[in-house]
């Protein structure tokens, strides 16, 4: 069973109308029973940092996430669902991500480009990433859907499987042990989007 995190900000008729298209069992669930009892666990996300991590706090989602990943079952941050991972973000000074993974979130700040990004953009894998799990099947350049103004820094660049430019070239993806988080859409990147999602099924250990 897939457990979808419904902390009142995410994406989640998209993202478990995909899962199930693609054979999943999927159950979308704000229960922190749900969440700790879950064979994988997928952490979407769209808003603002702080409302975002009020409503995780709000439902006492916090522990059971990070008790979930220390299990050692697969899990999938995705957008919002990635920054969260880390310390901190130029959002929302003071206020605390889940610190899972070192490291913090800032704004795209570049003179002249449009901020957010809004569209498809390539995905550039590095060398873990071409190896990796979830991009089997996907090659390098590859399109995703974007929709954010803020991207991830992660402190460990090793975990980094894969980059995109839009001014600079930011984290698009990561993959630390068995947490894997995309800042793209998989749910909205048609064909090469449901690939990911199929090998993030198809992940046996994290």
């Amino acid at each position: 069973m897939i457990t979808v995190i419904d902390y009142g900000m995410g994406n989640l008729r998209s993202v478990s109308k995909a899962l199930e298209f693609l054979g999943a069992k999927v159950k979308v669930s704000s229960s922190v029973s749900e969440v700790e009892k879950a064979d994988k666990l997928v952490f979407p996300g769209v808003g603002a940092f702080s409302d975002c991590m009020d409503e995780v706090n709000k439902r006492n989602l916090q522990e059971p996430i990070k008790d979930f990943i220390k299990s050692g079952k697969p899990f999938l941050g995705i957008c919002m669902g990635l920054q969260l991972l880390f310390e901190s973000s130029e959002e929302a000074p003071g206020v605390e991500g889940l610190k899972i993974l070192k490291g913090k979130v800032e704004k795209f700040k570049m003179p002249n480009l449009k901020i957010p990004q809004i569209g498809w953009n390539q995905i550039e894998l590095t060398a873990k990433g071409k190896a990796n799990r979830l991009f089997n099947g996907i090659d390098n350049e590859e399109f995703f859907y974007f929709v954010h103004s803020y991207y991830a820094v992660p402190e460990n660049e090793d975990i980094v499987i894969a980059k995109t430019n839009y001014g600079l070239d930011f984290c698009s993806a990561i993959n630390s042990n068995n947490i894997f988080a995309t800042q793209f859409h998989p749910e909205k990147s048609q064909k090469k989007g449901l690939k990911v999602l199929e090998n993030f099924i198809t992940l046996t250990t994290g």
